[in-house]
C-alpha cells in the first residue's frame, strides 16, 4: 500500500512540474522573435517539462497497476468477562475491605490471602464471590 502511494503522489508531482516548466518555457518562447532565441527555452524549460509530464504518467500508470492491499480486519469486540468460578470460601487479604474467589485475579497467587471468616467485607467486582 505504502509502495502505490507514493507512486501515485510522486506522478502527480512530477507531471505538475512537467506542467510548469513546460508552461514556463512557452512563456519565454513567446516573448522573443526569432528562433535562435528561442532555443534556450526549448533547451531548459519545454523539452524537460516534457520528459517530466511523461515520466509522471509513467508512474501514475504503474501506481494504478499495482495490486490492491487486502482491507485490514476489523477489531474483534472484546467478550464480556466472565467473572471466575471457583468453587471455595471466600477469600480476603489482610486490612482488604472485599472478599474474593480463590481463583480472582486479584488474590490468585497471594499467599497472604486468607479465609473471610466472620468478617463483613464487601463482594468484589471483578469476581462477584456471591450472588446478587
Amino acid at each position: 500500500m505504502p509502495t502505490s502511494r507514493i507512486l501515485l503522489w510522486g506522478g502527480l508531482a512530477t507531471v505538475a512540474g512537467g506542467a510548469v516548466l513546460c508552461a514556463l518555457g512557452w512563456y519565454g518562447i513567446s516573448g522573443e522573435r526569432f528562433a535562435e532565441r528561442q532555443l534556450p527555452y526549448l533547451a531548459s524549460c519545454t523539452v524537460p517539462g516534457a520528459a517530466l509530464i511523461v515520466a509522471g504518467a509513467v508512474l501514475i500508470g504503474v501506481a494504478a497497476l499495482l495490486p490492491a492491499p487486502p482491507p485490514e480486519p476489523a477489531p474483534a469486540e472484546p467478550e464480556e468477562a466472565s467473572p471466575p468460578s471457583s468453587e471455595g470460601p471466600p477469600l480476603r487479604v489482610p486490612g482488604g475491605t472485599l472478599a474474593h474467589r480463590p481463583d480472582c485475579p486479584l488474590v490468585a497467587g497471594k499467599a497472604e490471602a486468607v479465609d473471610v471468616g466472620d468478617a463483613e467485607l464487601a463482594p468484589c467486582p471483578v469476581c462477584e464471590p456471591w450472588p446478587p
